[in-house]
């Protein structure tokens, strides 16, 4: 029986339903967006998809390990407290697992080859954290359907 979200999130069987939901939910979050700010991430989503079709997918998948990885002690403590739905217990910490959450992404975009990519990611990068504790209950909740 798998004990960490590695070994349950990324299981062969179970990745691809993960990678798919992730990049789901992402699309559903960007297209929710409203005001300057998610103005400026469907216009950073739209030149990214335009310039590189399919890399925001590409993105999802490879950065899944390491946003696993991120949520792994989290989800270990919600275990442990009992805890019935994990996006409340993420939501809770909004600012800490969504600061936490974008180091994977920043650190991605330190080592990008993509000047477009990194302008694109720049200009929503001082948002970007609203928009991930925002998200985190339905992050939580996809987490909680695998494992």
């Amino acid at each position: 029986m798998p004990v960490t979200l590695q070994e349950t999130l990324l299981a062969p069987e179970t990745r691809p339903q993960v990678i798919d939901d992730c990049h789901a939910l992402l699309q559903q979050q960007v297209s929710d967006g409203s005001g300057i700010s998610g103005t400026a991430v469907k216009i950073a989503y739209k030149t990214v998809n335009t310039f590189i079709p399919g890399h925001i997918r590409t993105m999802v998948e490879s950065l899944l390990p390491e946003m696993v990885n991120v949520l792994e002690p989290y989800w270990t403590d919600f275990l442990a407290s009992g805890g019935s739905e994990f996006g409340d217990y993420l939501a809770k910490r909004g600012d800490e697992v969504s600061e936490a959450l974008l180091s994977v992404t920043d650190a991605r975009a330190a080592t990008s080859e993509r000047p477009t990519i990194v302008k694109a990611y720049g200009k929503v990068r001082g948002s970007a954290g609203k928009q991930v504790a925002a998200a985190l209950p339905q992050v939580g909740a996809l987490v909680q359907r695998y494992a």
